[in-house]
């Protein structure tokens, strides 16, 4: 059966266009079209499936609900290959109602995706516990990077990272960063980091990817977001682990050589 053109989510919210179809008890695909793209499969009544570019099952189900513009359409009587959302949508719509509220908090904080944190400067001398998702905030918030950078980085949904910084915010780790990112800040080449392992690899075997994601940790970079005004400096930083000298000026040579053709 043909598609059913709902409407646009610049008009109407998804829940909206879901509340009549859970009713009903229907079955089909929901379609959401537009800067981000997403699929809900229902089957009599029951959200089974969820997914979008990066997430499945309950995590791609609350970042869709999240969407404020986008085309959806209602397929009926499609069904899913497989199911991600193995409870009733009566639980599934509950635990997002309690994901709202708690944006909203964390909204107060987070008013904005393209917001930069940095870290505070501690006047207490007491031990503070870090857990895991915190630490790795922690790890990537250099002032520079966005949250939604931040999400990317660690390739998680938006609740998550926007939750782990709230928290360090409240344990007074992090605070908002007054200005903008700097406006000359342009990132390294999709060929820059496949290059630099590919080079250091002829010299240096197998460890060269280990080698540069340490390198890396210590400049408090990620690949995705290098500054290509440090390209250089990084280079230099690697060829330090290369001790026979005449591969040390080789690879150097062979780095100089791909920059100055970009």
């Amino acid at each position: 059966m043909a598609e059913i053109f709902v409407n646009e989510l610049t008009q109407v919210k998804l829940f909206d266009i879901l509340k009549p179809l859970l009713v009903g008890k229907k079955s089909g695909l929901i379609s959401i079209k537009g800067k981000n793209s997403g699929e809900l499969f229902l089957e009599n009544g029951d959200i089974v499936h969820a997914k979008t570019n990066q997430f499945s099952g309950e995590d791609a189900f609350t970042t869709i609900m999240g969407w404020r513009e986008g085309r959806c359409t209602f397929e009926p009587d499609v069904f899913p290959k497989e199911r991600t959302i193995p409870f009733p949508s009566e639980q599934l719509l509950l635990n997002w109602s309690y994901r709202k509220q708690e944006w909203e908090k964390i909204k107060k904080v987070i008013p904005s995706l393209k917001t930069i944190f940095h870290l505070s400067v501690q006047n207490s001398s007491g031990d503070k516990n870090i857990k895991a998702d915190q630490w790795n905030v922690l790890a990537l918030t250099n002032g520079v990077r966005t949250v939604s950078e931040i999400a990317n980085a660690l390739e998680w949904d938006e609740f998550r990272t926007s939750k782990t910084i709230y928290q360090l915010v409240q344990a007074g780790l992090l605070e908002k960063g007054e200005g903008q990112r700097p406006s000359g800040r342009k990132n390294v080449g999709a060929e820059f980091f496949p290059t630099i392992e590919r080079e250091l690899k002829t010299v240096m075997g197998p460890v060269a990817p280990f080698i540069i994601e340490d390198t890396l940790v210590e400049l408090g970079e990620v690949k995705e977001f290098f500054p290509e005004e440090a390209a250089r400096t990084f280079i230099e930083s690697l060829s330090q682990e290369i001790h026979h000298e005449p591969k040390r000026k080789g690879f150097l040579k062979a780095m100089e050589a791909f920059l100055s053709h970009q």
